[in-house]
């Protein structure tokens, strides 16, 4: 398609369902790309709520995020399962949920006991779908095991 053409769409495609899900994703994994790709599939278009560094210091501690905001948001910008990026600095996503009235909410499975932003998806008419963890990948488990391998040297005598 020529993408000077003329934006004219079927109903259909103009009623796209927009999916939503948020987070830190703060070193980039095989868990992760396996849950934007599980989130993309719900829908016709993902949106990415990115955690601000600030948000990421309040939720993980001083010592995260390993990478920038700019960085975090470049690198799931261009993931193919996402199709857009949003930062939010709130402590939780629920009012940015509020603003984009996603149909689909996407969350991790260990998240099920609170989803964020759940009350006002269900109230406007879209569901929270809870998708299953990759056994073995997380961020934390990546941080411990580069310090395992690249940690601190002893001293030589």
């Amino acid at each position: 398609m020529n993408p000077l053409s003329p934006k004219i769409l079927t109903s259909a495609e103009a009623g796209q369902k927009l999916v939503f899900t948020n987070g830190c994703f703060d070193i980039l994994h095989r868990g992760h790309v396996t849950y934007m790709a599980f989130a993309r599939a719900q829908g016709d278009a993902l949106c990415v709520g990115l955690n601000t560094d600030a948000s990421v210091r309040r939720a993980k501690g001083p010592n995260r995020p390993i990478n920038s905001e700019d960085d975090r948001a470049f690198v799931l910008g261009s993931l193919r399962a996402v199709d857009y990026v949003v930062l939010f600095d709130a402590d939780e996503p629920k009012e940015l949920i509020a603003q984009i009235l996603p149909h689909v909410l996407v969350k991790g499975r260990d998240w099920a006991h609170y989803v964020s932003g759940r009350e006002v998806v269900e109230a406007n008419g879209g569901k929270v779908v809870l998708a299953d963890m990759v056994e073995g990948r997380s961020t934390t488990g990546t941080i411990e095991r580069v310090v395992a391998v690249y940690g601190p040297k002893p001293a030589q005598p």
